[in-house]
């Protein structure tokens, strides 16, 4: 991800307008890939949004929505775990 887009990748919202995320982690979780991204809002409410990264069919990366609550949080915790240490992976 930060290979293709730098530190930040900008979202557009349900409003149509774009907001910039801070890519601050990209995981590998059960043999998917993973991005952590953060705008400028959630970073002040200590919140993080993952987006599961596949390939378009010319390879570049895109994000989707990780609608299952079970793989969000399985990713979510592997993002705490490596910003804070565990012994315990998914």
């Amino acid at each position: 991800m930060k290979q293709a887009f730098g530190n930040f990748v900008e979202l557009e919202g349900g409003g149509g307008g774009a907001e910039a995320y801070r890519i601050l982690a990209e995981l590998d979780v059960g043999g998917r890939r993973y991005a952590v991204l953060q705008s400028e809002s959630m970073r002040k409410e200590g919140e993080i949004e993952v987006f599961r990264v596949v390939s378009d069919g010319e390879g570049n990366p895109v994000l989707e929505t990780v609608e299952d609550d079970e793989e969000w949080e399985l990713a979510a915790e592997a993002y705490d775990d490596l910003q804070f240490g565990s012994d315990e992976r998914p």
